[in-house]
């Protein structure tokens, strides 16, 4: 089975390629350009690399948030077109169970994040039992503080995942001492090619039903409902 998978869901833009059970390509990149501008050049470069074709892709693979609502809409948006396009099937994957794949080896509790600013944050919280993924905390939208807080109730060693890890390090570290694990910046950006292993077991999606997963509504939305909310009541 040939699959593409896509990220650009954050700053960091990933393209990956499986090809027979392979990861034959794979792409990365972590600056602050125009995802719009840059994702279909790097899918078809990368297709290019390993000598495939649209037509001879079997499945498309997309991280579809949270993080930036515009990367999150790209990402979506392109991936969502080919598979329409290419009559294939598509399935979408949580952003923060991607990154927290980085962390599979370790032994203790995987908290993703990605900044959400104002001092919140996009977390959740994992941990790898008998070779399988397990939710300790649900997805949320929430204060950093406040999920600190919830991470230091359970007294076990937290590994700590961003590619926002520099905004809060301080905090973390004050808040959990010893049992915060933060490991190199290798290990803070997530990859493409573990969407493809984050959806092994997953079912298909609907490709026009597949929405954006942005755990909270964006500012000018939450602006227009507070404002007809106060309408209505006047």
């Amino acid at each position: 089975m040939n699959i593409l998978a896509i990220d650009t869901s954050n700053q960091v833009l990933g393209v990956a390629i499986q090809q027979q059970g392979h990861i034959t390509g794979e792409i990365v990149t972590n600056v602050s350009k125009n995802h719009s501008v840059r994702l279909m050049p790097a899918i078809e470069k990368l297709m290019k690399e390993v000598s495939l074709k649209p037509e001879a892709l079997d499945q498309i693979i997309v991280a579809k948030g949270p993080g930036s609502y515009t990367g999150v809409r790209i990402g979506l948006s392109t991936a969502k077109s080919m598979a329409w396009a290419l009559n294939i099937p598509i399935i979408g994957i949580s952003s923060l169970e991607v990154l927290a794949y980085q962390g599979r080896f370790f032994n203790g509790l995987i908290c993703p994040f990605f900044d959400a600013r104002r001092g919140l944050v996009y977390s959740s919280c994992f941990k790898w039992e008998d070779n399988n993924m397990v939710t300790i905390e649900p997805e949320a939208n929430m204060l950093m503080d406040e999920f600190l807080d919830k991470l230091k109730s359970y007294q076990h060693p937290v590994l700590f995942l961003s590619p926002d890890i520099s905004v809060h390090q301080e905090r973390i570290q004050e808040k959990l001492g010893n049992l915060a694990v933060i490991p190199d910046a290798t290990f803070q950006l997530p990859r493409a090619s573990h969407l493809i292993m984050a959806a092994k077991e997953r079912s298909v999606d609907e490709t026009h039903t597949l929405t954006p997963n942005y755990l909270r509504l964006a500012e000018a939305e939450a602006k227009w409902l507070e404002q007809q909310k106060r309408v209505n009541n006047e």
